[in-house]
């Protein structure tokens, strides 16, 4: 039987397709376009619901436009209701497996199977819900062209559904899949023929209503949905770009924020709530040397010594959490190359406007620089009160070492020759020469020991010593020398210069195990370190290959009696004594060294004046000629330890001097004003009440001619007395008498007392 189509609702038919298809790309976008899983689930249903709804309705406004005559047409409404679910089911699915991120060309082309055979399925489960005196049949040839174009169409939905694509893409792919969708439809109808015969009595048709008004309405539902579907997803959108727009907004924002906060000049972090570092500024990474990639992400503590880590985890961190603010707490941190920084660390909680935790934002202050300053500060004042306790110990020390020696110096003359008493006595002038040795070094130490400054040539001291150093270093030791061809003289000690060197060297032998080389070198016009005044100095150079020192030993390596030595392999004074020498000789001695890279000391000396040449002593007078040259001399001494003035006083007289001895100053004047002659006047410096320069000056004025010798145990005394002869304590008979006999000899006058001016 042949019927006919109505046009108006053929043509609704195909713009139902058309809109429910360009209704369920535009939802297909907003799936991809969700944050959140519920929101994606709910407008792919959405997307299903028009996709499927809108092919089922196509599909039944189709059917109802083709009018048979003479033939009323009902519908089974459970089988219709089926169909419908079943449009709506397999787009689903479809749609589903080809939203997931990992889905391919294969799952695309499977679900386009199941949602095309889904479509033919509800096709034709729609032409067996139709009710009618007819009987339906299929030309196979129609059936095929409509099972290829609705899996066609499916395929192509489906790989449409989820491209972004603009309003007119979308617009034309729409029409594309309409057209594609109507013509499987029409072709299922082609396919299908139509026999009459008498309707079953009993039928469960449904009653029977007007086609056209039957799909109006149902076109009139079908638009309804899809317009509402059309304006959810508009409000959607803009709710979207509205969300968008504020989220690039707030990325701008934090991107500047974020670069400011990085440019920042100062050491910066931002942590979590775990304590991990989120953010940090380029002067963090500077001062810990670390990349940005190597910090991001992982705990602070990691950065932090093991002491300040177990502080930050169980006291200052669950604090700064409570109280929001933790202010001035001190760390260690470790830099990148194994560097250990003090640092001053102070941290405050950022919270949003419900209290919640957004990040804790800390800075440091590097104090290590100043750490060390006030250490070395701390060191320099400890070492200056040592030294001030040291030369004092070694001032009163040498006075006992007088006494001592000339006591020793006296008996031993006294004594009957037997060897082993005189063997005896020669070890005790050992030890207190001993005893001598060590003061002279602590008073080195303490910058008071008795220098004798001259110009001198540093290569050709060092080479004079080279015998010296090769004989006290051992056979497996080298030592090489580098000097320019051109080095300005230095004023120094030469005496104490040697045995600095050979100090120095002695310890590079045992830094080195007794084998290797050790380089002397010296160089003028380098700079010159801080600290120094302002003058020409030439640096003086002993490097050695040998363990080198750590940090702490370098810091406590000038202190007295510190060694790293085996016990009775070191006394400690040995760099201590070099340190004193070089500062009293107006330079500075510089330690260099690194642990396992050798170390290098330098000591630096002033450049001696133009012109200035080596001082040339007088010939010392032989033995005999002093005792002819003392012998009825009288002589004053004055020194306020009655033990040193004992001494003294046999000294002099064993030597044939009339002394006359006493312990205060006050009574020496008197003795002046007294005494009918006076040859020489020998006083110590340091006393009670009137010092030797003030008891000097005194007598001076009474007696300007008379040779006045001053007897200390400091290096250091007052410009007053500078001219004056001095015999350094401790000293034996053969200093004192070769010091007294030699003022004589150089033009000395007996003065007799109360004849002022007059000489005799």
């Amino acid at each position: 039987m042949t019927g006919t189509h109505d046009l108006i609702l053929v043509a609704l038919s195909i713009l139902i397709a058309v809109a429910a298809s360009y209704t369920a790309l535009d939802l297909a976008t907003r799936v991809k376009a969700s944050t959140s899983r519920a929101a994606s689930y709910a407008w792919l249903a959405a997307a299903a619901v028009c996709m499927g709804g809108g092919v089922w309705s196509m599909h039944f406004v189709a059917m109802l436009a083709y009018v048979m005559p003479n033939m009323e047409i009902a519908y089974d409404p459970p089988l219709t209701a089926l169909s419908l679910a079943t449009a709506i089911a397999v787009t689903g699915g479809g749609f589903a497996v080809v939203s997931r991120p990992q889905s391919g060309p294969v799952a695309l082309v499977l679900s386009g199977l199941v949602m095309g055979a889904g479509i033919l399925a509800m096709h034709y489960m729609g032409m067996a819900a139709m009710r009618m005196q007819a009987t339906l049949s299929y030309d196979a040839f129609w059936v095929s062209v409509s099972v290829f174009v609705a899996i066609g169409a499916a395929i192509a939905a489906l790989w449409l559904a989820f491209r972004s694509t603009r309003f007119v893409e979308k617009g034309a792919a729409a029409c594309f899949m309409g057209l594609a969708i109507s013509g499987m439809h029409f072709a299922g109808m082609q396919a299908a023929t139509i026999g009459t015969h008498d309707m079953a009595a009993g039928s469960n048709a449904s009653a029977v209503v007007s086609q056209s008004s039957l799909a109006l309405s149902v076109a009139a539902i079908t638009f309804l949905i899809l317009l509402a579907a059309i304006v959810a997803a508009m409000f959607d959108r803009r709710f979207a770009v509205l969300v968008e727009n504020e989220a690039r907004a707030l990325k701008v924002s934090e991107e500047q924020f974020r670069s400011l906060y990085r440019r920042t000049p100062l050491p910066l972090h931002a942590l979590d709530e775990l304590g991990r570092v989120e953010e940090v500024s380029d002067e963090w990474l500077t001062l810990m040397k670390y990349g940005r990639d190597e910090v991001l992400g992982r705990p602070l503590i990691n950065f932090m010594a093991e002491e300040s880590a177990r502080q930050r985890v169980q006291d200052d961190w669950p604090r700064l959490l409570a109280e929001g603010e933790l202010r001035e707490k001190e760390y260690r941190f470790v830099t990148k190359d194994g560097q250990f920084l003090d640092v001053l660390s102070t941290s405050t909680v950022e919270r949003d406007a419900s209290g919640a935790f957004k990040w804790a934002v800390g800075g440091l202050v590097d104090l290590t620089g100043r750490k060390r300053t006030e250490a070395a500060l701390r060191q320099a004042q400890k070492m200056e009160a040592v030294g001030q306790l040291t030369g004092g110990i070694a001032h009163d020390f040498n006075n006992l070492l007088a006494v001592i020696m000339g006591s020793l110096s006296i008996l031993k003359k006294r004594l009957p020759f037997e060897e082993r008493l005189h063997g005896l006595v020669d070890n005790a002038l050992e030890g207190t020469r001993r005893g001598a040795a060590l003061t002279e070094r602590m008073l080195s130490f303490a910058r008071r020991q008795n220098l004798e400054p001259r110009a001198l040539e540093v290569p050709t001291l060092v080479k004079g010593m080279q015998d010296l150093l090769e004989r006290s270093l051992g056979p497996r030791m080298t030592i090489q020398t580098e000097f320019p061809l051109s080095l300005p003289q230095v004023t120094a000690d030469p005496n104490q210069l040697e045995m600095a060197l050979l100090n120095l060297a002695v310890n590079a032998r045992d830094a080195m195990d007794g084998q290797g080389t050790i380089t002397v070198s010296a160089e003028a016009g380098v700079t010159k370190p801080e600290g120094l005044a302002p003058g020409n100095y030439v640096c003086l150079r002993v490097v050695d290959h040998g363990e080198g020192m750590d940090e702490q030993t370098l810091i406590r390596a000038r202190e007295p009696f510190f060694t790293t030595k085996e016990i009775g392999k070191g006394t400690g004074l040995g760099l201590s004594m070099v340190a004193g020498f070089a500062e009293q000789s107006g330079g500075t001695l510089v330690i260099r060294s690194e642990k396992g890279h050798g170390t290098t000391m330098e000591i630096w000396l002033p450049v001696a004046e133009e012109g200035a040449s080596i001082d040339v002593q007088a010939t010392p007078l032989q033995v005999h000629d002093r005792r002819s040259l003392l012998k009825g001399c009288r002589v004053l001494v004055v020194d306020d330890d009655a033990l040193v003035l004992w001494s003294t006083q046999s000294m002099l007289e064993e030597m044939g001097a009339d002394v006359i001895a006493t312990t205060s100053p006050l009574q020496a004047l008197e003795v002046v004003q007294a005494a009918e002659t006076l040859h020489c006047v020998v006083t110590d410096y340091a006393m009670p009440g009137m010092s030797g320069a003030q008891l000097a000056a005194a007598i001076r004025v009474r007696l300007p001619e008379v040779p006045i010798i001053v007897a200390t145990g400091y290096a250091e005394v007052p410009a007053e007395v500078s001219d004056y002869p001095k015999v350094q304590k401790p000293f034996t008979e053969e200093a004192l008498g070769k010091v007294l006999s030699e003022s004589l000899k150089r033009g000395a006058k007996v003065v007799p007392i109360g004849a002022k001016g007059r000489t005799t």
